[in-house]
Formats: structure tokens, C-alpha cells, sequence
């Protein structure tokens, strides 16, 4: 995660195009090589931060009782742990980041489709159904992009969330689309 957070400090510094991959290695304590052999590019050095919250999710939701609603997981402390003080300004700043830098949308994007399949494979796990089923898909979509706009609305809109984690957006936008979800999720 070091190089992540590196990464970070320093796109945010410099911006990505000013930021070079032995800039990040250096700040990493590794060799540029070395960095090579962990990403492709530079961009990509971001990752572990991007897909932390949603890895740590994804388990959490895995190991949910199927007696008991999905979404209530994320209701009663069960959401990532984006509240750890270094790690919630780095993945602001990050995803902040991702409005304006195409090579970190991109990663950004390719997380969320990741995330939505793994989703889409604990909804059709919950509910019996085929994860290739239209249902299972658009559910699978409409979980994680709720998922995604309250961690963006967190992250772009400093003045209503400033100080606040990113706990409390995801909840209201999983509020929000909780009717689109079938009932033993939400």
C-alpha cells in the first residue's frame, strides 16, 4: 500500500504527467524495476488503494448469513474501513483524482467492473439464480454503482463531507437504490 499512497502524494503534487515511475520508486524506498515488476504503469500503482475497500467488501458480503439481508451488512459496520485517517485523504485525493486524469479513471473503471462481477457472483450466490441471468446482472451493476457514486460523492464534494468518512454517502446511496434490490439483499 506504501507505493500506493506514494503514488498519490506525488500525482497530487505534481500531476500524473509530471510524475514519473523512478519519482515513485525512489519515494517507495524500491528500485524502478522493481516497481516495474508490481505494475505495468504508473497509473496503475494506485490500484491496491483503489480496490482495498471494495476487496475487504466483497468478504464481508461473502460471509453474510443468507438468513439475513445483504444490505444490512453495510448498515451495521459492516462497510470497508475507509475511516483510518491516512488512508481516507489518500483514497480522497484519489478519487478526486479520477475526475480529471484519464490514465486513473481508467484504473478506477476497471476496478468498479471487477467489483460489479464479484457482486453479480454474491447475487446470484444469495439468490439461487444464474450470474449470467439479466437480473443478476443489472442488480450486480446497480449495487456497485451505488457503491461508486456515494464513494465519489464523497470524494467531490468536500464542503457537505469534509471531515466526514466515506461510511455515511455509501450508506444514503445504498439507501437510495435499496429498492432495486431483490428482498433477501436489501
Amino acid at each position: 500500500m506504501e507505493i500506493a499512497y506514494e503514488a498519490v502524494r506525488l500525482f497530487s503534487r505534481k500531476g500524473v504527467a509530471a510524475t514519473s515511475a523512478d519519482e515513485i520508486a525512489d519515494a517507495a524506498g524500491m528500485s524502478t524495476r522493481t516497481l516495474w515488476r508490481y505494475f505495468p504503469t504508473k497509473e496503475q500503482c494506485v490500484q491496491p488503494l483503489l480496490t482495498a475497500g471494495i476487496e475487504e467488501l466483497v468478504t464481508r458480503l461473502r460471509e453474510w448469513p443468507n438468513d439475513r439481508p445483504l444490505l444490512e451488512a453495510l448498515h451495521t459496520g459492516a462497510t470497508p474501513n475507509f475511516s483510518v485517517s491516512d488512508g481516507q485523504e489518500s483514497l480522497r485525493g484519489l478519487i478526486r483524482l479520477t475526475r480529471t486524469e484519464p490514465g486513473l479513471r481508467a484504473v478506477w473503471l476497471r476496478g468498479n467492473d471487477e467489483a460489479t462481477r464479484e457482486l453479480i457472483q454474491i447475487l446470484a450466490a444469495r439468490t439461487g439464480q444464474d450470474p449470467e441471468s439479466l437480473p443478476m446482472m443489472v442488480q450486480g451493476s446497480v449495487l456497485n454503482a451505488a457503491l461508486t457514486a456515494g464513494v465519489e460523492y464523497w470524494a467531490w464534494n468536500e464542503s457537505e463531507m469534509d471531515g466526514q468518512p466515506a461510511d455515511g454517502a455509501l450508506r444514503e446511496a445504498l439507501r437510495i437504490v435499496a429498492g432495486a434490490l431483490p428482498e433477501n439483499v436489501a
